[in-house]
């Protein structure tokens, strides 16, 4: 199968882990770390509620636990994102680590045992923008790989559409230098769950290319390199090309795909698109999210950075851009712009 032929297999099977090559007739809905702006990040409560709200994929953020289980975090540093900090008996786990060059102070999960980690609860990360999400705090422990599967096999049964996974390698080279190797792992997952195919309702994700590469030596399922506007002579014409040797679809930042003008408007789209679809490559932008801080300044609504501003007007952009699919924090917004 060639890549512009994946163009066409972007659809998932009615059922997760069955085949299917129809033409997806509309962008995907990714939401980003489940239904985020509404519930605590990567709990299955928020996948649940992506799922409800029309989302087509829930994507799990990966990171790797001291004995090597795959388990759901946006960053190896959960001091943000969990009780952990009032856990006495976890105090002595704080730490300062380098994360890809930085310096990060907190608790790591591969300091964790799983059975550890399942002792905390999970909390919202931005609080003071998202205070109807944090009245949820405590609720809910952190997931496995594996659960998040199972809950999107369940809720494909639930809703009769495929329910796809969007999983991210987060760091693959910092946590092979802690002796854990993600792609391997992620591989073995998969496979596990008859996920292993081009034609499986599953996206890989990872910033770094190297990773991608490994994996496509160890798996089938489909791959997506993502790109930040630090990144962006990798999204040029022949960037592209290149990128279509070893994976099925670019994630640039949406800034990539529609850049900010200098009255603080939407500009007319980039030829990021164009070019990706003309290497084969399908188009998945990242994040869209409908506070204020996250918006270009013409589409923001009063003073406060957590009011809601006019996200629709990106959203309908970026759909007339031609993306493939996007990722959101509120993917019912996404959904009922799309509608």
């Amino acid at each position: 199968m060639t890549r512009r032929t994946l163009i066409a297999t972007a659809a998932a099977a009615s059922t997760l882990g069955s085949a299917s090559a129809s033409m997806p007739r509309r962008p995907l809905i990714i939401a980003h770390r489940g239904c985020s702006g509404e519930r605590p990040e990567h709990t299955l409560m928020a996948y649940r509620r992506a799922v409800d709200q029309g989302a087509d994929y829930i994507e799990p953020d990966l990171v790797m636990t001291r004995d090597a289980h795959l388990v759901v975090r946006h960053e190896p540093e959960i001091g943000e994102t969990t009780d952990v900090a009032s856990h006495p008996e976890f105090a002595g786990r704080k730490t300062t680590k380098i994360v890809d060059g930085e310096s990060l102070s907190g608790w790591f999960v591969e300091d964790f045992t799983l059975a550890e980690l399942k002792t905390l609860r999970a909390r919202e990360r931005l609080a003071d923008l998202r205070p109807v999400s944090a009245a949820f705090d405590g609720r809910e422990a952190i997931p496995t790989f594996q659960e998040v599967i199972d809950l999107a096999r369940a809720e494909s049964v639930r809703t009769g559409r495929t329910i796809g996974i969007y999983p991210e390698m987060k760091h693959p080279d910092y946590l092979a230098r802690q002796g854990l190797r993600i792609e391997p792992r992620l591989a073995e997952a998969l496979k596990a769950n008859q996920l292993d195919s081009l034609d499986a309702p599953v996206f890989v994700q990872c910033f770094d290319a190297q990773p991608l590469k490994t994996f496509a030596t160890l798996s089938s399922a489909r791959r997506v390199q993502l790109v930040d506007t630090v990144q962006a002579g990798m999204v040029t014409a022949q960037g592209l090309k290149d990128i279509a040797t070893y994976a099925h679809g670019v994630g640039p930042n949406w800034g990539l795909v529609l850049p900010i003008t200098a009255k603080g408007g939407i500009g007319p789209a980039t030829d990021l698109v164009a070019n990706a679809h003309a290497a084969g490559l399908l188009v998945h932008p990242w994040t869209v999210r409908a506070e204020n801080r996250f918006l270009p300044p013409a589409l923001r609504t009063g003073d406060q950075a957590g009011t809601h501003g006019d996200v629709g007007a990106l959203f309908a952009a970026l759909y007339g851009a031609g993306v493939d699919g996007l990722f959101s924090d509120f993917p019912g917004l996404a959904f009922a712009a799309r509608s």
